[in-house]
């Protein structure tokens, strides 16, 4: 075979990878559809050594000491928690300066049971209120322990939830969440690649594969751990995206609805 035969040949094969890839029926932009998703809002609070504590809310642990001070948080976030009674915490997240929520729990009596007075601040438009119920499920006192969310209702900040999926490197694709501040570049092979974006996460990876024509599965690490394992599921008409997102140490996965803008 000569040299400019084979030539051709990788010339033909990027030719039709970027093809593949452009018209991949994934690639498109979602909107979050809330109403027909279903949410598993669990949390956990650990008590660590230096009198911290760990808080896990589904995206991995933070450590900080409840002294009311900002300390930095997940995603470039900061976290404060103040301890306002024995049986009452104020939670507040910032980024930038600028607050994005603030939660006020308190504990039932029998210490089973945590309400949580839930407001988040949108970049744009009013803040709304939630008020939550979880029940304990791990641990015996105080707020250390593992709550579920026995509401149903999980609080999605930005109502223009979006998602973007658009082609990356000729037969891979990119996955851009609008209010993550994360991007996830991808090859379909198997094989982790580092999240980018301003909120990721030093050490995160994700990887890909298609499991068929009409399902991708991501897997998102944290330094080599499994964080996540997200089926990503197209309708037969192409015009909804289902997620199904196992996270690590949650009973029930999330499923998130999205439909094509």
């Amino acid at each position: 075979m000569s040299k400019r035969t084979i030539q051709l040949l990788l010339v033909t094969c990027l030719v039709a990878g970027a093809l593949w890839a452009a018209n991949d029926p994934f690639v498109g932009e979602w909107k979050l559809n809330a109403p027909k998703s279903k949410f598993f809002d669990q949390m956990k609070v650990e008590s660590v050594p230096g009198n911290k504590y760990a808080f896990d809310f589904g995206g991995g642990a933070e450590t900080i000491a409840v002294d009311g001070t900002d300390q930095p948080g997940g995603g470039g976030t900061t976290l404060s928690v103040t301890a306002e009674g024995r049986d009452s915490w104020k939670v507040v997240r910032k980024k930038d300066g600028r607050m994005l929520i603030r939660a006020n729990w308190k504990l039932s009596k029998d210490g089973n049971t945590l309400t949580d007075d839930f407001t988040s601040f949108p970049a744009s438009g009013s803040s709304s209120t939630v008020n939550l119920v979880y029940k304990r499920t791990a641990g015996t006192s105080g707020f250390t322990g593992t709550w579920e969310n026995t509401t149903g209702t999980v609080d999605m900040g930005d109502s223009d939830y979006l998602l973007k999926v658009q082609p990356y490197e000729g037969d891979g694709l990119t996955f851009i969440y609008s209010s993550a501040g994360v991007t996830k570049n991808v090859k379909l092979d198997g094989k982790d690649y580092p999240n980018v974006g301003s909120d990721a996460r030093p050490g995160s990876t994700s990887s890909a594969r298609r499991v068929n024509e009409h399902t991708l599965e991501l897997t998102a690490k944290s330094n080599g751990k499994v964080a996540n394992t997200r089926e990503i599921t197209l309708s037969s008409d192409g015009k909804t995206l289902t997620i199904t997102d196992h996270t690590a140490g949650h009973s029930q996965p999330n499923v998130l609805v999205f439909e094509r803008q």
